[in-house]
């Protein structure tokens, strides 16, 4: 799923409609968490919110996208809770009922771009104080319609939009065939606070590494390690959006993770570790936000299917870039964030945040629980666009590869260092990935190097395919036939044409195969790896490459949600057959061929 920012997003020009629901009047009081309370008591203001944008496959009645939106809101207590200011200046929080409204036409002004349309609506709908702080709205186009859901960061986080739309299509569905919407109460989040607020205090060691943390950032929270210019006051911002990693370095440096015993994340953090101490000459540490969605001991409780607030700042300091050592500094401070902070705050009056506030935030989509099928309904994270004094960096790894999105003071000084720290950054975790395990096969005394073909390696492909006396009658068209073929399949992320590299020397190709993820319906819905034009040259045959490249192969199609191999080889060949079948292939179907 992309991470992107409001001033970014793309989208086609239409009507642009909001859904004004009918709040009453305030009920019982609930629990403000401590990050509840921080953020909140700033005020109203351009940019609190957060939201996430998806497309319909086609043409919704509004009147049933409604229903299916009070479903939702039904669903989770936070979205039927406001925020007034209470009589000392800190924020109180009510319940309030939440009764069907009407949708609005937000007119987009001559010159005006639909985003800029979109942001302004958000903008005033979904500060820390309106009723309700969020904003349910769709736009109109020919392309069909597009979904954005926003909401102030007080109730959401970035697991709970994933929640809040998932719930939003399974209650459309239900709505439009006619069958009344799911709205079963999750876990509240208001729950989830009483619950952290009864949890015993912090221990003297955690307070004493908050304290050496904090006093080693000049008694503030963890800032840039490069200047960022005058951010006395906030600047405007500049976004930077990167794919960091396509799925196949992503794979490759998720299995060096594993070789290592650690996780793809305390990789990244090695990584921003050697980048600092390289460029700023000192330790990596940063804000470091951590979720508490964990099931609670006294009420069993589980919130993975909840929409709240579930996230807290921890603070991560990594000083030793070994992936081992990164390990234990992403461990500790999920640790040090993991128990009620405003106690462990407390003789700094609360959070220190200061001019220069450096944050990393980490998401791993894989891994949750909780999933959408963010390609197909082109799901993007949307974020606000307001003015900074810090720097706030967000990975998202997912199924398409590990991307990145970095907000920062847009001055000269901000550009040259925080630009130049991701740069570094950047280049640094795809030297990782090309350097890693993942891509590597080792037979006694050889190396090999698994990659993606490169279209330069199209006529030592094509030798190898015709490297025996079936196939060779086969080949030989014309170099631009191939590469057609070849820029063909290269456009098409579900392909994987390989290349087999031995390490050293000359870096000559001496095999190739051809990968294909099939999604399907048979099978239960069964995902098959599709293996094509597996070739090993003449003098690596007899070394075991064959069986190293398809034992590759088979965890290729793995991590990416394969059940089952397939391949088809001529009659003629004996041996190929025999080997397929030492690797547990079998020839329990008839293949059939026909020319068109």
């Amino acid at each position: 799923m992309r991470l992107t920012n409001v001033a970014h997003l793309r989208l086609p020009f239409g009507r642009l409609w909001g859904y004004d629901v009918v709040v009453g009047d305030r009920g019982a009081a609930l629990p403000v968490s401590f990050d509840q309370g921080r953020h909140v008591r700033a005020g109203d203001r351009p940019g609190s919110w957060m939201a996430l944008s998806f497309r319909l496959p086609g043409p919704v009645d509004r009147g049933h996208l409604a229903t299916a939106w009070l479903a939702v809101v039904a669903r989770h207590g936070t979205l039927r809770s406001v925020f007034s200011p209470g009589v000392d200046g800190d924020p109180v929080l009510h319940e309030v009922a939440v009764a069907p409204g009407a949708w609005v036409e937000h007119p987009v002004g001559p010159g005006q771009a639909v985003n800029d349309a979109l942001r302004d609506v958000l903008d005033a709908a979904c500060g820390p104080y309106q009723r309700p702080s969020h904003r349910l709205c769709v736009l109109e186009t020919a392309d069909g319609p597009t979904v954005v859901v926003g909401a102030d960061h007080a109730h959401v986080d970035m697991w709970s939009m994933l929640v809040v739309a998932r719930d939003l299509l399974a209650a459309l569905a239900a709505v439009e065939a006619g069958t009344p919407p799911p709205t079963v109460p999750a876990a509240p989040f208001a729950e989830h606070t009483r619950a952290l607020a009864d949890r015993p205090l912090a221990p003297t060691d955690v307070r004493r590494r908050w304290t050496e943390v904090l006093e080693a950032s000049g008694d503030v929270m963890p800032c840039f390690p490069m200047p960022l210019g005058d951010v006395a006051a906030p600047q405007r911002e500049r976004v930077e959006v990167r794919d960091v990693l396509d799925v196949d370095a992503a794979a490759a440096i998720g299995i060096q993770a594993r070789e290592l015993g650690v996780s793809t994340l305390a990789l990244v953090v090695s990584a921003m570790t050697e980048v600092t101490r390289d460029l700023a000459g000192g330790p990596l540490r940063a804000v470091f936000p951590v979720h508490s969605r964990t099931p609670t001991p006294d009420s069993g409780a589980t919130w993975h299917d909840s929409v709240g607030w579930f996230i807290t700042n921890s603070v991560l300091e990594s000083t030793d870039p070994d992936p081992a050592a990164c390990a234990a500094a992403v461990k500790e401070a999920v640790r040090l964030g993991s128990w009620p902070l405003a106690d462990v705050l407390a003789p700094w009056g609360g959070m220190p945040a200061a001019p220069g506030m450096f944050a990393v935030s980490w998401l791993d989509l894989r891994r949750l629980p909780v999933r959408v099928d963010a390609t197909g309904l082109e799901a993007q994270y949307v974020g606000a666009a307001i003015r900074t004094d810090g720097v706030m960096l967000w990975f998202v790894l997912d199924e398409s590869g590990l991307h990145l999105r970095c907000r920062y003071p847009d001055t000269a000084e901000a550009r040259r260092n925080v630009g130049g720290w991701l740069d570094a950054l950047v280049a640094r975790l795809r030297a990782e990935a090309r350097a890693s395990v993942g891509g590597r096969l080792r037979l006694g005394g050889r190396t090999y190097r698994v990659e993606r073909a490169a279209r330069a390696d199209v006529p030592a492909l094509v030798a190898l395919l015709a490297d025996d006396e079936i196939s060779r009658p086969r080949e030989g068209a014309e170099l631009a036939h191939y590469e057609a073929a070849y820029d063909a399949v290269a456009r098409d992320p579900a392909h994987l044409l390989a290349v087999v590299r031995e390490e050293g020397g000359d870096g000559a190709v001496v095999g190739t195969f051809q990968l294909t993820v099939l999604p399907g319906l048979s099978r239960s819905g069964a995902t098959r790896l599709q293996v094509e034009g597996v070739r090993v040259a003449t003098g690596h045959r007899a070394d075991g490459l064959g069986t190293a490249m398809l034992e590759w192969a088979h965890a290729h199609g793995v991590a990416r949600g394969a059940r089952l191999a397939q391949l088809t080889t001529d009659r003629e060949r004996d041996r190929a057959q025999a080997f397929y079948a030492r690797l547990g292939y079998t020839d329990s179907h008839v293949g059939m061929k026909r020319p068109l």
